[in-house]
């Protein structure tokens, strides 16, 4: 063989070698890259993938939010099939002589308002709190409580009247129980009457039974609160810090101070915290609203205060506050709205909700 053909054969034979090397390395790659087995195509298949959540997979854990939907009170996750039951509203005595009260930071919505001499009154919505055998002390009615109370179609419980609500609560349209009557009145005797008159969630449920009240939010209710419902809470858009708010009422000088921690407003009212008798815990507010009223009284002193038409307030959560406008276009029927100065309905964090009725001349103080 000449020795120009045994130099062809060795470089044959070294291309046949390069060959076979890349050959071998296209076989390891196409085997690490190829289909997953059976056995781990059984794992993966066996998670949820979940489309709003920017995670991509989760375990299949069942829904905690399954047959639970947000209440129209406060916002938060209830059994869907206590949703639809409306809230009952209770009269609150809040004078020196009735604290501490029971179970009033059982309480969804407090609305707080003054009455004659410039003491102040509380009514209070409880929604589906069934084992309350103490509520009180319960006193006397109060015409814009009973609207405040219509706005949530609910049970309004009073221990007597003003003669200027007598006309209201004649009106059929208006679910009242009066303790004067109904609701399975009890007095104690550890304070002084009329301080002393409570009611139970049986005996107002009774009540409710005997004067054929609907129990059920009717068909097209529109609720004066419309929640945020995502994860992170919600601030006001343009909101300032506000650590610290007084509502300047000259009888009981409440205000609340915001809890960094927990991310709520804690209640102080006679110069100390306003305590529940049965609970121990501080009255704590996730949000407060503001609504100022022109003052406005009968020739006995007692507060007439229009609370439909148009006017200002405040809105503070998450340790801001921000100035809104309240709407309501009817004094009977309907619930009051709240704007920001732009005109965007405000948004609640879900949670437990105060409400004040202050006067234009008196003005709330922010801090």
């Amino acid at each position: 063989m000449s020795k120009k053909s045994k130099s062809n054969s060795k470089t044959i034979i070294v291309l046949l070698m390069i060959i076979l090397a890349v050959l071998a390395v296209l076989v390891l790659v196409f085997n690490t890259s190829a289909p997953i087995s059976k056995e781990r195509q059984v794992s993966v298949n066996s998670v949820k993938i979940d489309s709003d959540n920017n995670n991509g997979i989760k375990s299949t854990e069942k829904d905690p939010y399954e047959n639970r939907t947000r209440s129209k009170l406060s916002g938060q996750w209830v059994a869907k099939e206590s949703a639809e039951n409306i809230p009952y509203a209770v009269m609150y005595s809040n004078i020196a002589d009735a604290m501490p009260q029971a179970n009033i930071s059982k309480a969804d919505v407090v609305f707080e308002a003054p009455v004659e001499g410039k003491i102040t009154r509380m009514c209070c919505l409880f929604e589906n709190q069934t084992d309350l055998e103490k509520i009180g002390p319960v006193r006397s009615c109060r015409t814009y409580f009973l609207l405040f109370a219509r706005e949530f179609e609910a049970i309004y419980v009073h221990f007597g009247y003003s003669e200027y609500a007598e006309k209201y609560l004649r009106n059929d349209s208006f679910k009242s129980l009066d303790g004067m009557n109904y609701c399975d009145f009890y007095r104690t005797n550890d304070r002084v009457a009329p301080h002393n008159a409570y009611t139970s969630w049986a005996g107002i449920t009774d009540s409710v039974k005997e004067k054929n009240y609907a129990s059920s939010y009717s068909q097209g209710y529109t609720s004066p609160f419309t929640f945020h419902t995502q994860e992170n809470p919600i601030v006001p858009p343009s909101g300032t810090i506000c650590s610290r708010v007084d509502m300047n009422y000259s009888y009981n000088q409440p205000y609340f101070e915001y809890d960094v921690v927990n991310n709520h407003y804690l209640r102080y009212q006679f110069g100390t915290a306003q305590i529940d008798q049965q609970t121990g815990e501080q009255l704590a507010f996730d949000n407060i609203i503001v609504k100022y009223v022109e003052p406005n009284y009968y020739e006995n002193g007692t507060p007439n205060y229009k609370i439909s038409g148009v006017g200002e307030g405040y809105f503070i959560t998450q340790g801001y506050g921000q100035k809104i406008t309240w709407v309501k276009e009817n004094e009977s029927y309907g619930a009051t709205k709240y704007y920001y100065e732009d005109g965007t309905e405000i948004l609640l964090n879900p949670g437990k909700t105060y409400i004040a009725l202050v006067e234009t001349s008196q003005k709330i103080t922010v801090q």
